[in-house]
């Protein structure tokens, strides 16, 4: 089972363990600001069963930025560890920031995402969001698509 919980700066190690082993092309800056904010982190966590006194595992996170007028809220990185993969740890994080964008009151959402990746194209677009604008030489690697989904009041 998933939970999805604000990050902590406690959570750092496994994040950026986790955000070196996933991301082609990460944000470390703003990862090491995020659990004292404005940036919103939030890290999907799953119980450990059979210890007594066994302590969450960090198994993803997402980290989020707000526009100056809070109109957007981009979604500069989502990772889940590769192990962790397929079992609903993404959609949650991605549910949970939804309804934090929600809540301040944000009118969008949105994510660059690899021309290439249809994995990570496909994962967006079948939770609602759609092709903006392609962004050539966004990545160091290549072109970007720009993904939004509306966040309907």
């Amino acid at each position: 089972m998933t939970r999805v919980r604000p990050g902590e700066t406690v959570d750092l190690p496994a994040l950026r363990a986790i955000q070196t082993t996933v991301l082609a092309e990460q944000w470390d800056e703003l990862l090491a600001v995020a659990p004292d904010g404005p940036p919103i982190l939030l890290v999907a966590e799953t119980e450990r069963t059979g210890a007594v006194d066994a302590a969450d595992t960090p198994v993803g996170y997402a980290l989020a930025v707000t526009d100056g007028d809070d109109e957007a809220c981009y979604l500069a990185e989502l990772a889940v560890a590769p192990d962790s993969q397929g079992e609903g740890h993404g959609s949650a994080l991605l549910d949970a920031l939804t309804e934090r964008c929600r809540e301040i009151g944000v009118d969008d959402l949105r994510v660059t995402v690899r021309e290439v990746d249809d994995r990570a194209r496909e994962f967006y677009e079948e939770r609602g969001f759609e092709r903006r604008e392609r962004l050539p030489d966004h990545y160091e690697s290549g072109d970007g698509l720009l993904l939004v989904r509306e966040l309907p009041e």
